[in-house]
Order: C-alpha cells, then structure tokens, then sequence
C-alpha cells in the first residue's frame, strides 16, 4: 500500500534538497512533486481554478488542511509531495524533518495570531461553508466532500468533479534470503591397524657330555658370535586428495501475485424537485495499471 506524505519548506532549496534524497533512497522520481509559491502563483486568480488554492486540486487532503498549506504557499512556502509505499514511511518522514520542514502546526499558531481568519487567500468563499449549509452561490455542500471544490463559469453553470484514484501496480526488486558456503580446515582424529615384526636375540645354554674332535681343538682360540635384535616401526605419511565439490546456482521462476487495495471514487446524486434522481460516478474497483 502506498501513502502520501506532504511537507512545507521556507525556502525551495531545502525542497530540492529532500527530494533528492527521497529518490536516493529508491523512490520513484514520478512520486515526489514540488510546488514553490511563486509557481502557484503565476497564473492570475480569475478563476477558482488559478491562484494558490487552484494549485492544490489535484491533493486529497482535509479542508482546513488544504486552507494552511494555500496559505504557506501564498506566503513564500514550498510544498513537497512523497507518495511512498508504507515501507519508506518512516524514512521519508525522517529526511523531510531532517532538511527543515516546517512545523505547520506551531505556524498556524503563529498565523492566526497575526490575524488570520483560518481561509486561505484567493481561495472561493463556498469552499468554507459549513456541513449541511449552503455558501453564497446557493450549492449544497454535501457532507464535506469535494464538491466543495465547485468551479463556475462565465455562464454560471456550476460543475463537481468527479474524482477517482487508479492503482498503480509496480515492482522492486528485495532480498529474500542469502546461501553462503565456506570452506575451512578441521581436524578429527584417524586409527588404522599395522603389523609390526620385532626380532629378539636369546642367549641359550645346553649341557653337553661327548670326547673333543680335531674340529673342536679351535675352540680354544678365540671367538666371537654375536647377533642383533631388530624391531618394525610404524611409519606415518598423509596425503591430500579431492573427494568432493559444493557450488552455488540460482534458478529464477516466474510468479503470478494478487495486489488488492483499496481505491476511492466520488459519487455525484442529482435529485431535482420532480423527484427524478440521477447517480453520475466512476465504476468502483478500477483496473490497476502495471508500471513498467
């Protein structure tokens, strides 16, 4: 869902200056809308359509609220407009305070101490009429709405316009979840069997009892005989090998999503005093549009 977000600057630089960093943060240029006093200003109040309040048309917004944002803007303000998805709310209200936007409250305050009567100037005197009155054209405001709003022209044919919001369905592209995969060295401890030959000398005495031979007359020379032991050791080597691979891929797959949300749309009922009634509006529930 989207929302729009509305702050008054005294100067138009600090305007720019937050825009630019709303579009830094990824929103769509399209969505933030500047409008300086002396652009409003321009056009000479001839209609209800020119001037200050004429400037505002297009801005859904409360009466009163419509009446103080026409006032900063006749006084040299700077209006800024942010339509933002829910998810940009807060930040977007962070950097608009940030770069010095205007505390409309305390400035109404300020304001209406100085004298004023709470209607912004230039602005059609049948727009302040009262729920359920009439103002000085002879139109019914009928309950707040913006038939308030109601343009004349040179023939004095009254017109209400009949608004309604279309859903503007785009994309972004968000993280969902991150695959990492890493490498690194570990130990466990191995066993492995070996057999193992050890050779061990014995010395052995016998007795014996028989007549000396000439063979044995060297005997009494001397000699040596001797003999060495001998034993196996267990020999370690190690040896790297590959015994397996892990990758990372990404497969991409299309998806078909539902966006539901709510639009609004005005209703014009003519009743006249022969009891004909008469309904003028736009279809509810219009087509979203996908952007692109």
């Amino acid at each position: 869902m989207t929302q729009t977000i509305t702050a008054m600057y005294d100067t138009y630089a600090e305007a720019t200056t937050a825009k630019a960093k709303l579009i830094a943060l990824g929103i769509p240029e399209v969505g933030v809308r500047i409008l300086s006093g002396s652009e409003a200003g321009t056009a000479s109040a001839t209609t209800h359509e020119e001037g200050m309040w004429g400037s505002l048309k297009e801005f859904f917004m409360p009466e009163e609220d419509r009446h103080l944002h026409a006032e900063g803007l006749h006084r040299g303000g700077t209006m800024l407009t942010a339509t933002v998805e829910d998810g940009y709310a807060e930040r977007t209200y962070d950097i608009l305070e940030e770069h010095g936007s205007i505390d409309m409250d305390e400035r109404e305050a300020s304001w209406r101490k100085e004298g004023w009567n709470g209607q912004a100037t230039g602005a059609p005197a049948m727009v302040t009429a009262s729920e359920g009155g009439t103002s000085n054209t002879g139109l019914h405001a009928a309950g707040g709405a913006e038939s308030a709003a109601a343009h004349g022209t040179a023939q004095g044919t009254e017109y209400i316009p009949v608004v309604e919001e279309r859903l503007n369905v785009g994309k972004r592209m968000v993280d969902s979840g991150r695959v990492r995969v890493r490498s690194y060295a570990a130990e466990k401890a191995v066993s492995e069997n070996v057999a193992l030959r050890d050779e061990t000398v014995h010395v052995d005495r016998r007795v014996v009892d028989r007549a000396v031979t000439p063979g044995d007359m060297a005997l009494f020379e001397d000699k040596i005989i001797e003999a060495t032991e001998t034993r196996e050791q267990a020999v370690v080597s190690k040896e790297a090998r590959v015994v397996g691979e892990v990758g990372i891929r990404k497969e991409a797959a299309e998806r078909v999503e539902t966006v539901t949300d709510k639009v609004r749309h005005t209703e014009v009922e003519v009743i006249d005093e022969r009891g004909n009634v008469e309904r003028t509006g736009t279809t509810a529930g219009s087509v979203p549009r996908k952007l692109v």
